[in-house]
């Protein structure tokens, strides 16, 4: 079915528009995702969870009493953007503050943490919460760098009926990471998804084996086994379930759990309820109560043939939340009264903003601002032109989005830059609405990140001085330093920070020498080519390709990649520009 879908950039806005058309009892549309129609009760904490596409009934499909009052939806298996979060956020706001909740991946925690100051500066209360019920994606050891799966679920559940009971925000952060400590989840699959668009699946299992701890995002799987039956896969994954038992649970038997078998996209009904029988089974013989058990898609994959398991380990007050009714356009149970209270705030108008003024700029920024445009729109051809190549490359460790993603933000920051350069304005000013655009269009890791990118260099040229060499190299070691800090990654990780930090100093190098720009950015880009190369040689240290990294040996970081691209070509819109050879 995803292959019928030949403009995968489309693809999620047009699946949340028709989502909604057929959901309009419990949802209504808001920029970047949905809220409840009722809107949130004045007074009550509104929780907002969201993610990438493609993981349908997660996140839209939870949006409802009892469950979620907004979700923020990002493209095929990328973060929403902090603007698309901060907006459906604004909109679920019932006065008592909101808790942004999403799994644990580095694009959801930059995106939905720039959301959460912004809130916050704008006299909104925020918090942020991350699941993290994966056991393969980390060891116990490191439990907060687990990925969030299906124990999305009643994490998310157990929070929201803790805010439809009227309990203050702190208190349902409380609860949120209770429930996540006493969550586990363990998955296995037998074929790739395969992205709209797409030609191939992201990965393949060998005829008759399967992949065992795989995530939820096309990535495959931590190991291979032998293809089980039925039974021999319920019992690997209660198994592996019950071999890490959280905190306060010595041993499984006198326990009661909630349970979900979450078929992850073509595993369906009939087959899950084949493998539910033995899980049900294994359950029973080690002497832990199932309640209220859920078998059924929950948080999908496209297409991907696989199951998970989750258990959450119940207390008197986690199983009351677990069971307490809730009414959304894809999980209900129980009785949920129609909301009567009004929605305590709801989404601005158009043109409710403040109106969109172009700061006053010098004629010589605004000469620098054609060529900053200039240079945007180089740098959407070229990755308009590597864009399956950079998809190929993230799919060997990771989940193949790359290429979409950054092809959404360079042709948006392509579209800002040129719309802003057209009315006058300044070189920093290109660079900050390109900024907005890219990082806002492309969500996910890669977009914050060269959000943060052009903001920084936007800073560093502004709107009235015609830049030396010295300020553009100065911007770019703010951007590098500003990346640094929110990704926290480090030279030698296996991530854009590897050639983004020999390019910086490069620059400074040769710019404080007396190199006139073009020749500086020549060597600079030289050496980040060079980086981005060796790159193939390192081992991932963060994100989704972490788990993988052996895959990952001989194949270059695609973030690297994509900038050593990137500022090469921009090399020659420098060399048209200043007449530099």
């Amino acid at each position: 079915m995803t292959r019928l879908f030949n403009d995968p950039a489309a693809f999620a806005d047009e699946a949340l528009a028709g989502f909604v058309a057929a959901h309009r009892r419990w949802v209504r549309p808001v920029t970047g995702g949905v809220v409840r129609a009722g809107g949130t009760p004045a007074g009550q904490v509104a929780v907002v969870i969201g993610g990438g596409s493609g993981h349908y009934p997660a996140f839209s499909g939870l949006v409802g009493a009892g469950l979620a009052h907004g979700a923020a939806v990002g493209n095929v298996f990328a973060s929403p953007s902090a603007q698309q979060i901060r907006t459906v956020a604004k909109a679920a706001d019932g006065g008592a503050g909101v808790l942004l909740m999403f799994g644990n991946y580095a694009g959801d925690v930059l995106h939905f943490g720039q959301a959460a100051d912004r809130l916050t500066a704008e006299g909104v209360r925020a918090e942020t919460f991350a699941v993290t019920d994966d056991i393969s994606s980390a060891p116990a050891a490191e439990h907060a760098k687990r990925r969030g799966i299906a124990g999305d679920l009643p994490v998310f559940k157990a929070a929201s009926a803790a805010a439809e009971a009227g309990l203050p925000l702190e208190e349902v952060i409380a609860v949120a990471a209770h429930a996540n400590a006493r969550t586990r989840s363990f998955g296995i699959a037998f074929s790739g998804c395969t992205l709209p668009g797409a030609g191939r699946p992201l990965f393949t299992v060998p005829e008759g084996r399967m992949a065992v701890g795989l995530g939820i995002h096309g990535e495959p799987g931590i190991g291979e086994e032998a293809l089980p039956s039925a039974d021999r896969a319920a019992e690997l994954l209660v198994a592996s379930l019950l071999n890490e038992l959280p905190d306060g649970v010595d041993a499984p038997r006198g326990h009661r759990a909630a349970v979900i078998l979450n078929g992850l996209g073509s595993v369906k009904y009939e087959e899950l309820f084949v493998v539910y029988h033995r899980v049900a089974q294994l359950l029973e013989e080690a002497g832990v109560t199932a309640v209220e058990p859920e078998v059924g898609e929950l948080v999908t994959s496209f297409d991907m043939a696989g199951v998970s398991l989750t258990l959450t380990w119940l207390d008197e007050r986690l199983e009351t939340l677990w069971t307490a009714p809730a009414d959304t356009p894809a999980y209900r149970k129980g009785a949920v009264a129609a909301p009567t209270a009004p929605a305590a705030t709801a989404e601005p108008a158009e043109g409710a903003e403040a109106e969109d003024v172009i700061p006053d700029a010098t004629p010589a920024s605004r000469q620098t601002a054609g060529t900053a445009a200039a240079a945007l729109r180089v740098i959407a051809a070229t990755v308009e032109e590597h864009a399956d190549e950079l998809g190929r490359i993230d799919a060997v460790a990771g989940d193949g989005d790359h290429g979409i993603g950054m092809l959404r933000g360079a042709t948006a920051a392509d579209t800002a830059a040129r719309t802003a350069h057209e009315r006058g304005a300044g070189a920093g000013t290109v660079l900050h609405r390109a900024a907005d655009a890219w990082a806002d269009r492309a969500g996910g890791t890669s977009g914050a990140l060269w959000g943060t990118i052009l903001h920084a260099v936007g800073d560093a040229l502004g709107d009235t001085e015609r830049p030396t060499a010295a300020t553009v190299s100065d911007g770019v070691t703010r951007a590098c330093d500003e990346v640094r800090r929110i990704g926290g990654a480090r030279v030698g990780d296996k991530t854009m920070v590897d050639v983004l930090v020999p390019f910086a100093d490069t620059l400074a190098v040769e710019t404080a020498a007396g190199a006139r720009t073009a020749a500086a950015w020549d060597r600079a880009a030289t050496a980040a080519t060079t980086a981005a190369a060796a790159t193939a040689d390192l081992l991932p240290q963060m994100g989704r390709a972490r788990p993988h990294a052996e895959k990952s040996l001989g194949t270059p970081d695609a973030g690297a990649h994509s900038l050593a691209l990137i500022v090469r070509a921009v090399h020659g819109v420098l060399t048209d520009t200043t007449g530099e050879n």
